[in-house]
């Protein structure tokens, strides 16, 4: 723990923490601004915590009555994606975007191993990174393992805390790394049986920036549940989809089968992604404790 005067103090919860009335696995986060009593021994027992402006929140992968903090108070996420070794869902973008929706996290994805693409995937990548500026989404082309496109993110890391998330192997800690020479993270290569990435990074770490600020370092995540969304809210968690619902003929229009549904015409004629919309069904039926970690 950071404290005020600059000292870092080893810290040890004290009572037990709600979030909301919300059980957490990690009722304490990264990025938490806390009060602590120190034990006179060097160590210090945290007695309370801060109200937070946000956080970013999923449903816990082992315990599906529970949710898990991935980080609180910051200014912007950047989550990281790449088309293949390994491929990161549309579904998941879309659930990591829309929980960021529900808090008001600013997101920025970065699409790296852009150096490892063949003439395929560079056509795929371009589509995806249409599809996401058309909402609203900032998308920014990256390969941490070169350096290109790297220099551009300082100045949305400056003076800023950024959690930095995605699914393991997508090169979260190379880019650290790359940012942050100093940093020395393991990273760890990509498993040939199943095209995924080993865990590299096990606790989240908040670590310090050059130019002021914090890069927020998060282990990998597998799935992205929605945790404690109301049906009826979800609508707004969709930016393009919240935006043609407004002309709907019943305002509490589900958008799946009712008459004179703005948003099924919107589908109908390719205003929307049928992705985003099959993310939102998705999202609507998430009661179903396993769905999300496909």
């Amino acid at each position: 723990m950071l404290t005020d005067g600059g000292e870092m103090v080893e810290c040890k919860v004290k009572g037990n923490f709600r979030l909301k009335g919300i059980k957490s696995t990690n009722p304490v986060a990264v990025g938490d601004h806390v009060e602590i009593v120190p034990t006179g021994e060097g160590t210090a027992f945290i007695s309370a915590i801060d109200d937070r402006k946000n956080y970013i929140i999923r449903k816990s992968q082992n315990l599906s009555k529970q949710s898990h903090i991935l980080a609180a108070n910051v200014d912007r996420a950047m989550l990281v994606v790449t088309l293949s070794h390994p491929q990161t869902s549309t579904t998941f973008i879309d659930r990591f975007l829309a929980s960021a929706e529900a808090y008001s996290v600013e997101v920025v994805l970065l699409f790296n191993k852009i150096d490892l693409y063949d003439e395929d995937e560079q056509s795929l990548l371009e589509g995806m990174i249409n599809l996401y500026d058309t909402v609203g989404y900032r998308c920014m082309k990256i390969s941490a393992a070169t350096g290109e496109g790297v220099e551009e993110l300082w100045p949305l890391l400056k003076d800023k805390i950024t959690l930095l998330s995605g699914h393991s192997g997508t090169g979260k800690s190379t880019l650290i790394n790359r940012l942050l020479p100093g940093a020395g993270l393991r990273t760890a290569e990509i498993s040939d049986a199943h095209d995924t990435g080993m865990h590299t990074t096990t606790f989240s770490e908040m670590l310090p920036l050059p130019c002021g600020g914090y890069i927020i370092d998060t282990p990998g995540v597998k799935g992205f549940g929605s945790f404690d969304m109301d049906p009826s809210e979800i609508t707004s968690y969709f930016p393009e989809i919240f935006e043609f619902s407004k002309q709907c003929r019943f305002s509490d229009c589900t958008h799946t089968h009712e008459p004179g549904c703005a948003v099924l015409e919107a589908l109908e004629n390719h205003y929307i992604a049928l992705s985003r919309y099959q993310s939102y069904l998705g999202m609507r039926e998430d009661k179903d404790e396993g769905k999300y970690r496909s």
